[in-house]
């Protein structure tokens, strides 16, 4: 939203300010980012709204507008409660149309219910984008956070006015919102100001009245609110609640928006109020007829739509199981050619690959033994410094030769390894009177320091 009325335009009907100077300088003051311009107007008075929220026993005023404290919120708040889920809709077209039922079910049609559906995929992925700016603004009230608040004003209700009682949806206002619209049902809103000398009389004896309760309880999905928790407080403004008690009948709209189908102002008898609810009922009929057979006929379609295309399915794979059982046999006779050539040309690879595999770890063995050869160095003559070492075989073949004393254990296995008189790799040599294996952990000693000088007899022993 880069137009500069559009976006004072928004903020105007979030937060119910009609100056549009004071939204100008507000909306400037924040860089024209709107989604952080309502949030920080929004939020203001946090340990008061909090204690407000969970109290609805503090001593009222007389007045029958909006409470100052709440007039203060919409003044110029800085640090309060954030807002809940239902207003992250700040970055969506949202506003209120109010008015009777009759100029609004035109533009509704049968699209009512399936706008809705749009709105709550709309507000999940917000949700999912709420941390934007997130060091700049206070972070968003979660969705737990907004049901907590409902909740709580379901608990406090019922201590304060018993269990006879509207059946108010513990969740946030945009969750009831969109059960109402998939029970085909209207939505009831009660927004309570405790602060409000009728308050108490209207509850127990209006909202509280057993053939009221069960009416609305049958008829409508109900969601309750205090204008000192923070949803309650944001749905007074976007109502435009002047006086208190305060209840509302809201529907889902088309392009986003929310219809206010009624609105019930200041104390009212059960009688007053069952005969409004009564009246916005029989009004709201037909559009709530045409959403369920609009829902209905769209499943028939979708059912009708399933059948053709799994009629369609059948016949195409049938045919193409023909196609696929003839292309088959012509491959299988080309595989079998195929695969007599292949397993022909396999047999060849391998014949010709372990010749070539024997060829090089031949050489490869010779050219080992040469190089543990050429390690030894010539053979010493006999002298006080040579060991005679003399080595047996397991096929009893023998071989000996002489060392310096100083060369090492290593220097008799690199001996042996240069004879090739071995096929395997893994061998220890043992000396005998007594028995010493002379394993890899003494390969580095001397023959002098083993005890091999100034001469030895070992014998090779294969480990398994």
């Amino acid at each position: 939203m880069s137009d500069v009325a559009d976006k004072i335009a928004y903020f105007q009907a979030i937060t119910g300010v009609e100056d549009a100077d004071l939204c100008t300088e507000i909306l400037a003051a924040h860089g024209w980012d709107l989604e952080l311009a309502i949030s920080t107007f929004t939020s203001s008075n946090s340990s008061e709204n909090h204690h407000s929220a969970t109290d609805y026993a503090s001593e009222p005023t007389t007045s029958t507008n909006l409470p100052p404290e709440e007039t203060g919120l919409v003044a110029g708040g800085t640090a309060g409660q954030p807002p809940g889920l239902a207003w992250k809709i700040i970055t969506l077209p949202f506003s209120i149309i109010s008015g009777s039922l009759g100029l609004i079910s035109g533009a509704l049609g049968f699209g009512v219910w399936a706008a809705g559906g749009v709105l709550s995929y709309s507000l999940r992925m917000i949700g999912l984008n709420s941390g934007r700016n997130a060091e700049s603004t206070s972070p968003l009230v979660s969705v737990s956070a907004s049901a907590s608040e409902s909740m709580n004003f379901v608990n406090i209700f019922e201590r304060d006015f018993g269990s006879i009682r509207p059946n108010f949806i513990a969740e946030g206002f945009m969750d009831a919102l969109q059960r109402s619209r998939h029970e085909f049902k209207l939505l009831f809103v009660y927004l309570h100001s405790h602060e409000h000398p009728d308050t108490p009389m209207f509850c127990e004896r209006t909202l509280c009245n057993e053939a009221l309760v069960a009416f609305i309880n049958e008829n409508f999905v109900s969601w309750g609110g205090s204008i000192r928790a923070s949803e309650g407080f944001k749905m007074s403004n976007s109502l435009k609640a002047s006086r208190f008690p305060f209840c509302a009948v809201v529907m889902a709209a088309t392009n986003q928006r929310i219809a206010l189908l009624q609105q019930v102002e200041g104390p009212k008898s059960p009688e007053e109020l069952l005969t409004a609810l009564q009246r916005v009922l029989e009004e709201s009929a037909p559009v709530l007829v045409s959403a369920r057979l609009e829902a209905e006929e769209r499943r028939t379609n979708i059912r009708l739509r399933e059948e053709q295309d799994a009629a369609y399915r059948a016949a195409l794979e049938a045919d193409q199981a023909r196609e696929r059982q003839r292309r088959e046999e012509q491959e299988r006779q080309e595989r079998e050619a195929a695969e007599a050539e292949r397993k022909r040309k396999e047999e060849e690879e391998a014949r010709e690959r372990a010749a070539r595999e024997a060829t090089e770890r031949e050489a490869a063995l010779a050219k080992m033994r040469e190089e543990k050869l050429l390690s030894l160095g010539p053979e010493p003559d006999k002298g006080p410094d040579v060991t005679q070492v003399l080595v047996r075989f397991p096929t009893g073949e023998r071989k000996d030769r002489r060392f310096h004393c100083t060369s090492t254990i290593q220097s008799l296995y690199d001996y042996v390894d240069s004879l090739g008189c071995l096929e395997v790799e893994k061998y220890s040599l043992v000396s005998n009177f007594p028995r010493t294996v002379y394993g890899s952990e003494k390969l580095a000693l001397s023959l002098k320091d083993a005890g091999l000088h100034p001469q030895a007899s070992l014998f090779v022993e294969l480990n398994s």
